[in-house]
């Protein structure tokens, strides 16, 4: 969700909270607000408890992420996929400040490189390592 529609509708509940009940109405409304936060922020601590277990940057099959994966997923989304944090590949330029780039490895060589656009998944490309017959 947009976070300009989320804190939209919490000001839309508070209105409506004090239009129905006055200030009970109004602590209501920032109750479900901050339970809502609460939640969220749960669910990114919990995302990144379960990652910081494992090597940065490494996936137990990159093939099976870069099938998983879908145009518009979140960071959150991706990392329980993964079960780790993903390898930065560099920097962003000034002009690039809204693009990230990250990359996951298996044991097998192969990588999945992502690119995230303004925290959203926008492209991925698998790389396979050469077959041992291939010179």
């Amino acid at each position: 969700m947009n976070a300009i529609w989320g804190w939209a509708l919490a000001a839309l509940a508070v209105a409506v909270g004090w239009h129905q009940w006055g200030w009970q109405g109004v602590v209501l409304a920032v109750t479900v607000t901050v339970f809502w936060l609460l939640l969220q922020f749960n669910r990114a601590v919990r995302v990144m408890r379960q990652a910081s277990g494992a090597p940065v940057g490494h996936v137990a099959s990159a093939v099976m992420l870069h099938s998983r994966l879908r145009e518009g997923m979140r960071l959150l989304e991706i990392i329980p996929l993964t079960r780790s944090l993903g390898q930065r590949v560099d920097a962003p330029a000034p002009a690039d400040a809204a693009l990230e780039r990250f990359v996951w490895s298996d044991a097998s060589g192969a990588s999945v490189r992502v690119e995230l656009a303004r925290g959203r998944l926008r492209a991925w490309t698998l790389e396979r390592p050469p077959a041992e017959g291939d010179a």
